[in-house]
């Protein structure tokens, strides 16, 4: 009995430990590709964790073994321990702090398992001291342009100008200062609305880490200090845009009244995004191709778990760095 019950509670763990997404019907013959995902519940990462289960589900030779690092870096180290053990043939890697990047490549150069980091991106010159390195995601850049030239335009209407200075004063929720993306987003945004003739002044930062709740918390505590200068939510993401939408409902602003209301853009075009945009309290967003990126993730790391060349058989092509394939932004309003 005492050998049962121990059975048992081994097989419950390890189902915990690890997230499949499903035999295959070959009895186990899938070659196995291990996916380290810095978050499961961020709302973009969602789309695209969705979108390679569903990849998944329709092909008998790959079988991704997923698992959610919880933003915590020391997890996700763990988890990468534990699939490189269990033979993985390749590993696909949103990682939660890209500072640990080099630890991810020296264990998968010294396992000799390609390896892809999507979404957020390590330098590229560290990416090249293992050759089979990869990275798939965005341009950093043209985010925060798109989000710029659709600030732009709306603000070409002086009314949005609230206090009629001429200039827009604007708050910004950044995903961190750590991250490539978020660095781009925040910077290329600004400077795109001040070349297309836009003046503005920051009237404060805050590192919101992409997350909703704290951005929320962020800008109740701009309202509450400086609600009558506020002419401008950037957001570097739509959770954080979203957070920022409540704190401003719950003020009474981007409701019904249009008298009341502070344009809040982001990044992602996630469906929560998408609903506000038509419900009119949120101004725009940048669409990332979460089904576009699983895609892309899925097709490469296939290939380099059956030891072919990452871009073997796709339409895929690199950019100038020679190792970066970009799935592209395109902008999203009313």
């Amino acid at each position: 009995m005492k050998k049962f019950i121990s059975l048992v509670l081994t097989v419950v763990l390890a189902s915990a430990f690890v997230v499949g997404c499903g035999s295959k019907s070959d009895g186990g013959d899938a070659t196995k590709v291990g996916v380290l995902i810095y978050k499961f519940d961020d709302t973009y990462i969602s789309s695209v964790r969705q979108a390679l289960e569903e990849l998944d589900k329709g092909d008998e030779e790959i079988e991704l073994i997923m698992q959610d690092g919880q933003d915590n870096q020391g997890m996700q180290n763990d988890q990468l321990d534990n699939l490189i053990t269990q033979g993985v043939s390749a590993l696909l890697v949103n990682i939660v702090d890209i500072g640990a990047a080099q630890n991810v490549l020296d264990k998968a150069k010294t396992a000799d398992i390609p390896v892809i980091f999507f979404n957020r991106e390590p330098d590229a010159e560290l990416l090249k001291t293992y050759d089979k390195a990869r990275f798939v995601g965005t341009q950093p850049e043209e985010a925060g342009i798109i989000q710029g030239e659709m600030m732009a335009e709306l603000f070409a209407d002086a009314k949005y100008d609230r206090n009629g200075d001429g200039t827009i004063q604007y708050v910004l929720l950044h995903g961190g200062t750590d991250n490539p993306e978020a660095v781009a987003r925040s910077e290329y945004s600004v400077k795109t609305m001040n070349e297309k003739g836009i003046k503005t002044e920051e009237l404060a930062m805050q590192i919101a880490e992409w997350d909703n709740e704290k951005a929320k918390s962020a800008v109740d505590g701009w309202l509450a200090r400086d609600e009558e200068n506020i002419e401008l939510v950037i957001a570097n993401n739509d959770g954080m845009a979203s957070g920022a939408i409540s704190a401003l409902q719950a003020a009474g602003y981007n409701k019904d009244d249009e008298s009341k209301f502070i344009p809040v853009f982001g990044v992602d075009a996630t469906e929560e995004a998408k609903v506000l945009i038509e419900d009119g309290a949120m101004s725009g967003t940048v669409m990332q191709d979460g089904v576009g990126m699983a895609k892309a993730i899925f097709e490469l790391g296939k290939n380099a778990a059956k030891e072919k060349d990452f871009l073997d058989g796709t339409s895929y092509e690199y950019d100038e760095s020679g190792i970066s394939v970009r799935i592209p932004y395109q902008p999203y309003n009313k």
